[in-house]
């Protein structure tokens, strides 16, 4: 886990908030979007960095509440790149190579991990979209998911 990044640095490690049935389809497509498409946090990740999913409900606007990790990926190449849904949404998307893990509900991390252990509000950083964690935050959340990280 501690390899270099592609560009000779280490990776960074990011958080993704987005529903689980379109976290699943990501996985399916082997890519990234988040934000309601925007292309900003996919440019903020670099080759090698990792990307953890959190999906606070099963579908977008509403659905039944999950608040689990749901996915987990290492960011590919450099492209950022448009992808046509629709005549009216063209999303930004992004490569991701995702690893064979199991859904962790957060609930039993959250004494564990620094950006929310003792806060009340602790689902405050989620509300961005988007959002850096540290590599040891990173890897509480992958032992939970049971990741095949290498």
């Amino acid at each position: 886990m501690g390899e270099l990044g592609p560009e000779g640095g280490k990776p960074s490690y990011w958080i993704g908030v987005v529903s689980a049935s379109h976290v699943q389809q990501g996985v399916s497509g082997g890519f990234a979007q988040m934000c309601h498409g925007k292309s900003a946090p996919l440019r903020r990740m670099q080759p090698g960095d990792w990307l953890v999913y959190y999906s606070p409900r099963m579908e977008m606007g509403g659905g039944e509440p999950l608040q689990a990790f749901t996915a987990i990926g290492r960011v590919m190449d450099d492209r950022v790149y448009e992808y046509a849904m629709s005549a009216t949404f063209v999303p930004y998307r992004r490569n991701i190579e995702y690893v064979p893990c199991r859904e962790a509900r957060i609930e039993g991390l959250l004494d564990r991990m620094s950006f929310t252990s003792g806060k009340r509000n602790w689902g405050y950083p989620f509300r961005t979209g988007h959002f850096e964690i540290n590599r040891e935050d990173f890897l509480i959340i992958a032992e939970a998911m049971h990741a095949a990280i290498r």
